[in-house]
């Protein structure tokens, strides 16, 4: 960006150029985080319910963990129509902006959602409910392959350099305000509606919550201005017209760039999935832990990821992305067998430092990563190499991470799992001892 003389310290008077208003600036971090929060509320309500309710409605069968599986697997085929979406997307918004992509794939979301608390069950209409979940998990994934990268993007071209992992790690942050929001939910309708009616009704209330949420971002994300770094590029690409090229194919001529993003995203991934979607299905089928009580614990534990996020990505802009990662990735390497060691004890209070403390530098080694992942590429081709990297990694990593460590488990024991997990953080440190150190770098001059 250009020169940036404003500097403040709080979020009354966010840090961007003379030439944007700070209205504008607020409006587009309000946008991108009613949009962040939506998304993972999607994705967490059904993580929460396809380890509780949507295999027996949804999944014909007598095996309660065949069931448990093909529901999870279910919430993966969302991640597979992910990179699709990133493709598409991408190349969209590098080509006519990233406004129109972010109220497009909000829309596309929320509308998805709130369909999937409308379906008929497998007992009401047989293999086509089957079906019908399928398709909207597909939507699901496709619309949120474009959402996330528009967010981030717009908050980061933004903001001035000094700052941009702190303002960055806001959008990223959605994760786990929307999934604190997505148990809430899920444990005011637990105690609200008796077992058997929350089974057969009371499930849906929690999907067809996305249609205000859904209504509230729409209009906040409406007035959004579109970003200044991605206007100074198209003016000057139109004063000095070049061969036009699509910008996926642009971002995969420089592979080594998205292999290092793809490679430090890996184990993060895995990470989020087993401390907030996989913990639930493994202390409620394996040990003896009421499903409220586990709700809860991902509910408060979300809350440690959300200030680990934000704390991290202002650490990021002192100490460089690097550092600000790493510290929390080896961290990570170790308390894995410590989780579940801990888990194992059947204590609640135990269960709640395991998920707390993971949640915690989990979000220190996400938060800093939305600004690095920004700072990686050109403005041409920005929005596609952050959704290949973004979205790529969550079908190599996200995806499986639930079934793959249910599958350990039923085979080869726990010890598996904490393998799983050393195996994939040991790639994302490799990744970041591999990469370029780019705080503060002008978005503007990435080459």
């Amino acid at each position: 960006m250009g020169s940036q003389t404003t500097q403040v310290s709080d979020l009354e008077e966010p840090p961007v150029s003379d030439a944007v208003p700070r209205s504008s600036f607020k409006r587009v971090l309000t946008g991108s985080m009613a949009g962040a929060v939506l998304e993972w509320y999607d994705f967490a309500i059904y993580g929460i319910l396809a380890a509780t309710v949507l295999g027996p409605l949804f999944f014909p069968g007598d095996s309660g963990v065949a069931k448990l599986l093909l529901a999870l697997a279910t919430q993966g085929l969302g991640f597979v129509a992910r990179p699709l979406g990133g493709i598409v997307f991408g190349h969209l918004g590098d080509k006519y902006g990233r406004k129109p992509m972010l109220v497009t794939t909000f829309i596309l979301l929320g509308t998805a959602t709130a369909a999937i608390g409308l379906l008929p069950t497998y007992e009401q209409v047989g293999i086509w409910a089957t079906v019908g979940l399928v398709v909207l998990r597909m939507i699901q994934g496709f619309a949120l392959g474009g959402e996330f990268g528009a967010a981030v993007l717009l908050v980061s071209e933004y903001g001035e350099p000094k700052r941009r992992g702190f303002w960055a790690s806001w959008p990223q942050a959605g994760a786990p305000m929307g999934t604190v929001l997505a148990t809430v939910v899920v444990s005011i309708l637990v105690f609200a509606v008796p077992d058997e009616a929350f089974d057969q009704w009371g499930w849906r209330i929690a999907f067809l919550f996305a249609i205000p949420l859904l209504a509230i971002g729409f209009w906040v994300r409406r007035g959004v201005e579109e970003s200044p770094v991605f206007k100074a590029a198209q003016e000057q690409a139109a004063q000095a017209p070049q061969e036009e090229r699509s910008s996926i194919v642009e971002a995969l001529s420089r592979p080594s760039v998205v292999l290092i993003g793809l490679g430090m995203r890996i184990g993060e991934n895995i990470a989020f999935y087993i401390y907030t979607i996989f913990v639930i299905a493994y202390a409620t089928t394996y040990f003896d832990f009421a499903r409220g009580d586990v709700i809860m614990a991902v509910t408060f534990a979300s809350v440690f990821q959300f200030v680990g996020m934000i704390g991290g990505g202002a650490w990021s802009d002192r100490v460089g992305r690097r550092i600000a990662m790493l510290v929390p990735a080896v961290v990570l390497m170790i308390w894995a067998p410590v989780f579940f060691w801990l888990v194992q004890l059947e204590s609640l209070p135990m269960l709640w430092l395991g998920v707390c403390v993971g949640a915690l530098f989990h979000g220190m080694l996400a938060g800093p990563e939305a600004a690095w992942i920004t700072e990686l590429f050109p403005t041409r081709y920005r929005y596609a190499g952050s959704s290949l990297v973004f979205q790529g990694s969550s079908i190599l990593a996200g995806a499986p991470a639930p079934f793959i460590a249910i599958w350990l488990i039923e085979n080869h024991g726990v010890g598996m799992v904490v393998g799983y997990l050393v195996i994939t953080m040991s790639i994302t440190v490799i990744a970041l001892l591999a990469s370029r150190e780019t705080k503060g770098v002008d978005l503007d001059k990435v080459e």
